[in-house]
């Protein structure tokens, strides 16, 4: 991997950016992205062995393991960071510490399948809620205190839409450098 440029493997798709305009097509689209990532994780990953899920996808990176337990843990606070915007007026959410998080026993040793069917059903939600999303929902916002800043959930539709894709990215880089089938 020291061929590679370490900013290319720490962003394989590049870094999000978002539209200048958030149309339908656009929404629907990141929606589907959503919708997909449980299965398109599970065909990349359900196979490996441990050694291979042990394996981190850059040197200083998180481990294949790591990787699938922190996008469940991510995303689950995006669910509930849409459910507070949609029933709160512009709340301030609750920050957490991901690098601590995924040093905890179960990110760096608990099996995956309990973690890729937990993303399978809370995509589903993700998917259905953000579906049925009205245009004055798509506006309604929540605000990060680490930085104060405001994100609404059209915003928050492509940043986890790319999240899933930058992180399989990760997963698929590695296997396609080590050889892996």
């Amino acid at each position: 991997m020291e061929k590679l440029d370490l900013e290319k493997l720490k962003y394989p798709i590049g870094k999000f950016i978002a539209p200048t305009k958030f149309t339908a097509e656009y929404i629907a689209a990141q929606i589907q992205e959503i919708a997909t990532f449980p299965e398109r994780l599970k065909k990349e990953t359900l196979h490996l062995n441990d050694e291979q899920l042990d394996t981190a996808y850059r040197p200083g990176g998180w481990t294949i393991r790591q990787l699938i337990h922190h996008c469940a843990e991510s995303h689950i606070h995006c669910f509930i960071r849409i459910k507070w915007a949609l029933t709160e007026n512009n709340p301030v959410i609750k920050p957490y510490d991901e690098v601590l998080w995924s040093e905890l026993p179960d990110n760096l040793r608990m099996p995956i399948l309990p973690t890729l069917n937990l993303l399978e059903g809370l995509h589903f939600r993700l998917a259905y809620i953000m579906r049925n999303l009205s245009e004055d929902d798509l506006e309604k916002s929540f605000v990060h205190p680490e930085n104060n800043s405001e994100y609404r959930l059209k915003e928050i539709i492509g940043t986890y839409a790319w999240h899933s894709n930058h992180h399989l990215a990760h997963i698929t880089t590695l296997k396609k450098y080590k050889n892996w089938e």
